[in-house]
């Protein structure tokens, strides 16, 4: 859970990108980048071996203000695409304060998002966490694609408890920073409830 550095009076969170390969999880984090001031943003730094990459960065948003004195800082990290590499994916969750499942709308990725959140929930509890427990949104991305499923289908099979969630085109920005204020927010409201 989150770590208060008493020295730079910051609060730092984990937030982790999470669902399977190719959904969108690496350009949500660039786009992210990319867009974030430099003087309120450390390195992006990608971890990459021959078959997996992770990619992470922190940033402090100025415009979140502070809670007892102290600036968030968050720090946003994506999870390796594939089931698979399941060991990265239990490491890069532990600590985590908060979750954004990318799934991918188009029709033939439904199984993939599927196993993706099944595999979330599952790294999640073998580590003591409750994903409904955890603050948490999902991000439909790909919505320009064509043949992408209604929202309602995307809803009916990944958002059977609504929580928040959010239509994206990672590639061109649309809605990448609504979904990352309100899982931000989500975890602000966590962090003043004291837990």
């Amino acid at each position: 859970m989150s770590f208060i550095n008493y020295a730079s009076r910051e609060i730092n969170c984990k937030i982790v990108y999470y669902g399977p390969g190719l959904c969108g999880k690496t350009t949500n984090l660039q786009h992210v980048y990319q867009k974030t001031a430099p003087e309120a943003k450390g390195k992006m730094i990608s971890l990459a071996t021959e078959t997996e990459r992770t990619l992470f960065f922190d940033f402090l948003p100025l415009a979140l203000g502070e809670i007892r004195g102290f600036k968030t800082r968050f720090h946003l990290y994506t999870v390796p695409g594939q089931v698979f590499y399941d060991a990265s994916r239990k490491l890069i969750l532990k600590g985590v304060d908060g979750v954004v499942f990318v799934a991918d709308s188009q029709e033939e990725r439904m199984d993939a998002n599927v196993e993706s959140l099944d595999n979330l929930r599952f790294n999640l509890k073998e580590q003591g966490y409750d994903l409904d427990k955890l603050p948490y949104v999902i991000q439909y991305n790909k919505r320009d694609l064509p043949e992408v499923l209604s929202v309602e289908e995307l809803r009916r099979e990944l958002n059977p408890t609504g929580v928040p969630e959010f239509e994206a085109c990672a590639s061109t920005g649309e809605g990448v920073f609504e979904t990352l204020k309100a899982v931000a927010k989500l975890i602000l409201i966590d962090l003043k409830k004291g837990r």
